[in-house]
């Protein structure tokens, strides 16, 4: 036997041993503690990411989730900038980002009743599924009805600018031809589908947050539950 095979065995060995572990913690804790504990934590991270970006700069201020213009139209943006139109581009990228920002607001009221339908059994598999296995739950069950809530509130703040009507026109034609692609052809759309992705990144970033460290969480059922995983 290979000192290779020895060490991917031992490391094997390990990871059983580990989640063996973590599993017998869960064992120990009730499965009303369980739930609750999940519960609380996905509302505690998904009512923080709502605040943090439905607010002035939420989007516009914050690299990680800020919205620029498509990428296929990267080079158009170049080209405005290098003849001196780069205001209208501006323009149109802070659009994207007030709108974004003044729809994040409408998600926290679903995403709190998403918590509220967890069974036991979401619950428990979430706990063992891995540091964003609850911001999974909550795209599979918010997402669709989320970007319906969404889309009114980006096309409202995107109407009051006429670059966005021209964006449009541009975007299609070019979608026509290979140029732009088909999913970012309608501004709406994709401010609306970057509005989603930057809310379940936040969502992301609060679960791992409290599931590294539950203590500071501040809750008693988090430290139990989270804790137990540790």
């Amino acid at each position: 036997m290979t000192s290779m095979f020895r060490a991917a065995l031992a490391a094997a060995a390990l990871a059983l041993l580990c989640n063996a572990s973590a599993l017998a913690q869960l064992d120990k804790i009730s499965n009303q503690d369980a739930n609750a504990g999940l519960k609380a934590a996905l509302e505690k991270g998904s009512v923080a990411a709502v605040a943090a970006l439905g607010k002035t700069d939420g989007f516009f201020g914050n690299g990680a989730v800020k919205i620029p213009l498509p990428g296929s139209l990267k080079r158009y943006e170049k080209l405005m900038r290098g003849v001196g139109m780069g205001k209208y581009a501006d323009a149109l990228i802070l659009t994207m980002n007030r709108a974004a920002e003044a729809a994040v607001p409408e998600a926290k009221t679903l995403l709190v009743d998403a918590v509220k339908k967890m069974t036991v059994q979401d619950a428990k598999g979430i706990l063992t599924g891995g540091n964003t296995a609850g911001t999974e739950y909550f795209k599979r069950t918010t997402s669709e009805t989320l970007r319906g809530k969404f889309l009114p509130i980006v096309q409202q703040a995107t109407r009051k600018v006429q670059l966005a009507g021209k964006y449009n026109q541009y975007a299609e034609k070019g979608a026509r031809f290979g140029l732009v692609k088909k999913e970012d052809a309608n501004l709406d759309s994709y401010v609306t589908q970057k509005a989603l992705d930057g809310l379940f990144y936040r969502i992301a970033e609060e679960e791992k947050k409290i599931r590294d460290n539950p203590v500071k969480a501040g809750s008693n059922i988090l430290r139990k539950v989270f804790g137990a995983l540790k």
